[in-house]
C-alpha cells in the first residue's frame, strides 16, 4: 500500500537531500539532446510538486498528476509561488485521463516501480502513449535497479532533525520491497508514533522495454544515473525515453 496519507507531511523533510534542480538540468539536457522543445509538460506522479515548481519556474507549463490527495496538497502549497500555476491532478497512472496531448511525460524518483502490479503498469505505458504528441512526444523515467534492491535488503535507514525521528527498513520477496516506515514526532513532552507501509516491485530493463513496445513505444533508450553514459550494470538507477511511434 502507498497511501502517502502519513509521510506526505513529512515527505520533503526527508528529501532535503534529493538533488531536484539537478533533476531539472538534466531534464533540460536531455530534452536539448532529443531535439524536444516542450511547451507542455506532464510530471506524471509528482509527488509534493518540487519538481513540478521547478520547471514551471524555468517557463514550462506544467501539469502534475498523483495518486496521492495528501501529496497534492503538498504540491499545491510549494507551487503557489509559480505563474502560470501547474494543473494538479488526482489520477492513477493506469487512469491516466487528460484534457488533450502534452509534449514531455516525465516520472521520476521511482515511481514505475510504485506501480506494483505489471498489468496496471501496462494500461499507465498505454495511457501515457495516448496522451503524447503524435511524433515528437517524449517519455521520460526512472527505475530503482534489480542490483539496488538487492543492495539494500535487510538494511535500516533514518533520518531525523529536532522533533522528528523517522526509520524505515527494506525487505525483498517475491520481486517487491517493503518499506516500513516508523515516524515519530514529538509535541510537548511526548513522542507520538505512526507506521505506513510501501511497497516497489523489481522490473528489468528487457521488462520494461517490452511493455514500452507493446503500448506503442519506439527509439527506446536506456542511460545510467542522469548521465548520457550506457548502461554498463550496477547502477541504483536507471533512465528510460522512449518515443511515441508515428
Amino acid at each position: 500500500m502507498n497511501s502517502y496519507q502519513t509521510l506526505s507531511a513529512y515527505y520533503d523533510r526527508f528529501t532535503n537531500d534529493v538533488g531536484y534542480a539537478q533533476w531539472a538540468d538534466f531534464f533540460q539536457a536531455l530534452f536539448a539532446r532529443e531535439g524536444v522543445e516542450p511547451r507542455l509538460v506532464l510530471d506524471l506522479a509528482c509527488g509534493t510538486g518540487t519538481l513540478t515548481g521547478l520547471l514551471a519556474r524555468r517557463g514550462y507549463e506544467m501539469i502534475g498528476v498523483d495518486a496521492s490527495p495528501e501529496m497534492l496538497m503538498q504540491a499545491m502549497q510549494n507551487t503557489m509561488d509559480c505563474d502560470p500555476r501547474p494543473l494538479f491532478l488526482n489520477q492513477r497512472m493506469e487512469a491516466l485521463d487528460l484534457y488533450g496531448t502534452v509534449d514531455v511525460c516525465l516520472c521520476c524518483l521511482d515511481s514505475v516501480n510504485y506501480v506494483t502490479d505489471p498489468d496496471a503498469l501496462q494500461r499507465a505505458f498505454e495511457r501515457v502513449h495516448l496522451f503524447l504528441e503524435p511524433k515528437t512526444g517524449l517519455f521520460v523515467f526512472d527505475i530503482n535497479t534489480p542490483e539496488k534492491f538487492a543492495r539494500i535488503d535487510g538494511n535500516s535507514y533514518v533520518r531525523e532533525d529536532a522533533d522528528v525521528f523517522c526509520v524505515w527498513q527494506a525487505a525483498v520477496e517475491d520481486g517487491l520491497c517493503a518499506y516500513q516506515f516508523d515516524i515519530f514526532e514529538k509535541e510537548d513532552d511526548v513522542w507520538l508514533r505512526a507506521q505506513e507501509t510501501h511497497e516497489e516491485r523489481i522490473y528489468t530493463i528487457p521488462a520494461l522495454t517490452a511493455m514500452l513496445e507493446r503500448a506503442g513505444f519506439a527509439e527506446i533508450k536506456t542511460y545510467g544515473d542522469q548521465s548520457f553514459a550506457p548502461v554498463r550494470g550496477g547502477e541504483d538507477r536507471v533512465y528510460f525515453t522512449a518515443r511515441k511511434r508515428d
